[in-house]
């Protein structure tokens, strides 16, 4: 048995035990995160998930004398879960700003006909497609992406090359009269 609150106990004493522990130790555990980073929004994120931890945990925090420094303790691997994190995504952030400097560029939506007529589908078929000719993904990865069945993936990919070889063929002046006679019906929904 620990030497806090045992499992068994009602939900109002172990809310109380915990509002105690907060109350008494927040601004000492606030200043030790505040010390410890950059910015007092993260010493608040890590606060919060400081007395997170003690909550999940709160059979395990000791008494006082005892309180802070556990609390002190789980504040500090925190802060380490935190640090590690931020490493993480700068080295992320610095891979992805060299690959995308280096990286052709990605297809545009110029002014020619294709493009003109793509622009003026739907926004559902857009997307199907796009994720066919720019995303290279199959029939069952589309239905992961939208959610839907293969076969529903299917039917709508048929529908929408049919809409957009109609615009293609479409005189400019008509494809805005085109793309609404040819709007996706309930059934591609």
């Amino acid at each position: 048995m620990s030497e806090g609150v045992v499992h068994d106990s009602p939900p109002d004493v172990r809310r109380e035990r915990f509002e105690e522990v907060f109350a008494t130790h927040r601004d000492a555990v606030l200043g030790y995160l505040r010390r410890r980073t950059d910015s007092g929004h993260d010493a608040a994120d890590l606060l919060a998930d400081t007395f997170l931890v003690a909550w999940r945990r709160l059979d395990d925090v000791p008494l006082a004398p005892q309180t802070r420094p556990w609390l002190y303790g789980v504040a500090r691997r925190v802060l380490a879960n935190h640090r590690r994190g931020e490493g993480r995504r700068h080295a992320l952030a610095t891979k992805l700003r060299s690959e995308l400097t280096d990286a052709p560029d990605e297809p545009s939506l110029d002014d020619s006909p294709a493009a003109r007529a793509f622009r003026t589908l739907p926004e559902q078929d857009r997307e199907l497609l796009s994720l066919v000719a720019w995303e290279e993904l199959d029939t069952d990865q589309i239905a992961t992406v939208l959610g839907i069945s293969r076969n529903a993936v299917r039917i709508r990919l048929h529908r929408a090359r049919k809409r957009f070889a109609k615009l293609l063929t479409a005189p400019i002046a008509n494809r805005a009269v085109v793309a609404r006679n040819e709007e996706v019906s309930h059934e591609d929904a």
